[in-house]
């Protein structure tokens, strides 16, 4: 048996670039009189953006809000396209979860094969038998956009790049990336190498979303590493490749790509007041229009999205009624803070919260879910938060009962 109460949210709006912040309630109902007269006069396109008026010059393009892998805007976003050095995003993706399933740490030691070494392209001059630690590996891949890095990587997780392709298509697989085929790891051009911009921001948010510790890379403007050779060391600098960097504020990354057959394509990633989106740019002709699509992208999203937080999720919960225990109420465990990124212009205020109970009947264990905070807003929920308990309560039994009454009885 559930019991709800549902009351209205009183959780903290945050805006900014996103969205805007409410004021009083005076000046709020003169803005809102002179939007509706300037309605009344004037297309509706001028009061608000529409992604019909968002024009980009590059072929394909998508643009999703991480969190949620809401789809903002898409142009042509399945045309199954030539990635380039966006390859890499995958090669990081694996290596990432390596490291975070224990299978692989920052400081292992990758030495680089003479197959690996033999990469053209954009690289970072390793010779055959160099050593570097997964960490430098790692910077060389994001910043410098080594392929003889991504190829080192590759073969040190499976042993050889032949090994990693197959995993990293299999990867590809279980994400949902359905129109992508890898034919090595670092997107040199090659018959049959093929993805999409949807499938790119599918491993683009998996990455980020999963390992953020990814932007401790990708936003690196400058770096070095020690080439230690039979010849001595010797210091390289590593200058990121994505040059977006530096142009568009609030900007985290992520890889660029480019060959003279795939021309030029991003996966972009930016932050601004707690919304993060990714926009991914395929095929552009130049490395202008691709930066400048990417800063449209990213511009309408920041302007279509708005971020809704409670940072008292459970102030409302109060301890639990259990009927049939040992004891009458139930302690909960509740911490954290809530947020939900809005994406349509959703009227924030609407936003109600309350609590589900789930189990009104002892026993309960300490860590059973006994219910869930859940928010909504009109018919629609966003989300919940599971509220557990803090204790065990078990079920009355004969002997409780006697003994109470017996107690009951000893005080008359």
């Amino acid at each position: 048996m559930k019991a709800s109460c549902i009351w209205k949210g009183q959780g903290i709006h945050k805006t900014g670039q996103c969205g805007r912040r409410y004021v009083a309630r005076g000046v709020l109902a003169c803005l809102l009189s002179a939007v509706m007269a300037l309605s009344l006069v004037l297309p509706a396109a001028i009061v608000r953006v529409r992604a019909e008026e968002l024009v980009l010059e590059s072929p394909s393009a998508i643009l999703i809000e991480a969190s949620t892998g809401t789809v903002l805007f898409e142009k042509n976003a399945d045309e199954r396209l030539r990635p380039a050095s966006v390859t890499k995003v995958m090669t990081l993706l694996l290596a990432f979860e390596q490291i975070s399933a224990g299978k692989m740490t920052m400081e292992d030691t990758v030495t680089l094969s003479e197959h690996a070494a033999s990469m053209e392209g954009s690289r970072c001059f390793f010779e055959a038998g160099e050593q570097q630690t997964v960490e430098d590996i790692i910077k060389c891949i994001i910043i410098a956009s080594g392929n003889d890095t991504a190829v080192a990587m590759g073969e040190h997780i499976a042993g050889s790049e032949e090994a990693f392709v197959d995993m990293m298509n299999e990867r590809a697989k279980a994400l949902g990336m359905t129109n992508t085929h890898f034919e090595n790891a670092c997107g040199l051009e090659a018959e049959g190498h093929l993805t999409t911009a949807r499938d790119i921001a599918i491993m683009a948010r998996e990455l980020t979303v999963k390992h953020p510790e990814v932007f401790n890379y990708s936003t690196i403007w400058m770096d070095s590493i020690t080439h230690v050779t039979r010849r001595g060391s010797e210091e390289f600098t590593l200058a990121n490749t994505n040059k977006f960097l530096n142009e568009y504020t609030g900007a985290t990354g992520l890889k660029t790509g480019y060959t003279s057959i795939a021309k030029y394509s991003m996966a972009a990633t930016a932050t601004r007041d707690g919304v993060d989106l990714i926009a991914v740019v395929m095929g552009a002709e130049t490395k202008e229009m691709r930066n400048a699509d990417a800063g449209r992208l990213l511009d309408y999203g920041f302007a279509k999205c708005q971020v809704y937080e409670d940072a008292t999720p459970y102030d409302k919960v109060g301890e639990i009624n259990i009927a049939g225990g040992k004891a009458s109420m139930v302690k909960y465990n509740g911490e954290g803070s809530f947020s939900y990124v809005f994406t349509n212009g959703e009227d924030m205020s609407q936003v109600e919260k309350g609590f589900v109970q789930d189990v009104d009947k002892a026993p309960v264990k300490a860590g059973d879910q006994i219910g869930s905070v859940v928010y909504r807003i009109g018919n629609r929920e966003l989300a919940s938060m599971p509220v557990t308990a803090a204790e065990d309560v078990a079920a009355v039994d004969y002997q409780f009962c006697f003994l109470k009454l017996l107690f009951r009885y000893m005080a008359i």
